[in-house]
């Protein structure tokens, strides 16, 4: 994938993995921080949209000058509008004002049209999902148009397969537990297959805001964690070998972003704060030795004009 031949999409992936060790009580296992911030549009979704377009160009199902649509919280459509304008595709985003501002932006700077979902001041919510979903449907069956279909599409596994191999690799066998917040359920399934490629067994536990619990309760709400619960079962999450699913309060996955912030020096966006909260919780239950994986999903520079870096700050 880094061949010097390949530009920009080379950057994609061989993110770092970092132990925390500021935020962990020291009679915690350790908790290790997969950064996928690294990655050239700022999220681990540039591994879907590569794998995505990539194996679809190779298929014959694209060509370059066509149009690729997808309906998308904005770090898919991010990932998206950069992998396109590096094909050589034009990209249209379903979005939605309920989401960071930020990444509509960046979808433009790659030479996306956005268009935009309104939320009436709601947040996010399951029949906001729908009604993007359905309009980027009615976008995609015109001519020369590709639905990517990240909630659907057998090369979102794919794509983040390498993340699960990156980590055996750096941390060897002795992995506990894998734990991530679900949107379409891509990223902690196709990290633990390629965890389970490398021959690792670990326990998989998955995270879903409190306001949320869809996973849990089989009613979603109204929630401002951007990129997952998305109110319905996601398509890719294979029940049969979790060993869990957990609920997060949205609030304490804002406060644990700042904390990371400030005292680890990890700048990330809010299911990576989810995900942090969790990943705490089962280390407190286990010993000492023990590891927990968890996924920093994207960065923290996508959501400054957003709630999370705005709360609870007192002047010096």
């Amino acid at each position: 994938m880094n061949s010097p031949d390949s530009g920009a999409l080379g950057l994609i992936g061989n993110t770092p993995i970092i132990r925390l060790r500021k935020i962990v009580p020291d009679d915690a296992a350790e908790v290790w921080l997969k950064f996928e911030a690294g990655n050239p549009a700022g999220s681990y979704k540039d591994r879907v949209a590569l794998s995505v377009l990539r194996n679809a160009r190779n298929r014959g199902d694209i060509s370059p000058g066509n149009t690729v649509v997808e309906y998308t919280g904005g770090s898919t459509g991010s990932s998206l509008a950069f992998v396109s304008a590096a094909l050589g595709l034009k990209f249209v985003a379903v979005f939605s004002d309920a989401f960071s501002k930020s990444k509509q932006q960046t979808m433009e700077a790659f030479g996306a049209e956005v268009i935009v979902e309104k939320s009436h001041g709601e947040g996010i919510t399951p029949a906001l999902i729908q009604r993007m979903k359905d309009r980027a449907f009615s976008l995609s069956q015109n001519p020369d148009t590709y639905y990517a279909d990240q909630f659907g599409s057998p090369d979102v596994i794919l794509g983040y397969a390498p993340m699960g191999r990156e980590i055996a690799e750096a941390l060897g066998r002795n992995i506990d537990i894998l734990c991530s917040s679900v949107g379409t359920g891509g990223a902690i399934m196709g990290t633990w297959q390629g965890l389970v490629d490398s021959g690792i067994k670990t326990d998989l536990v998955a995270f879903e805001p409190e306001q949320s619990p869809f996973l849990t309760t089989g009613k979603g709400g109204p929630h401002k964690v951007e990129g997952i619960g998305v109110g319905f079962e996601p398509p890719f999450l294979d029940r049969s070998v979790l060993s869990g699913v957990r609920t997060i309060d949205q609030d304490l996955g804002f406060a644990m972003c700042r904390r990371l912030a400030e005292q680890e020096g990890i700048f990330c966006g809010t299911s990576t704060g989810l995900n942090v909260v969790g990943a705490i919780e089962l280390a407190k239950e286990m010993k000492p030795g023990n590891k927990v994986v968890t996924l920093a999903c994207d960065s923290g520079l996508k959501y400054l004009d957003s709630q999370i870096y705005a709360l609870n700050k007192t002047p010096h």
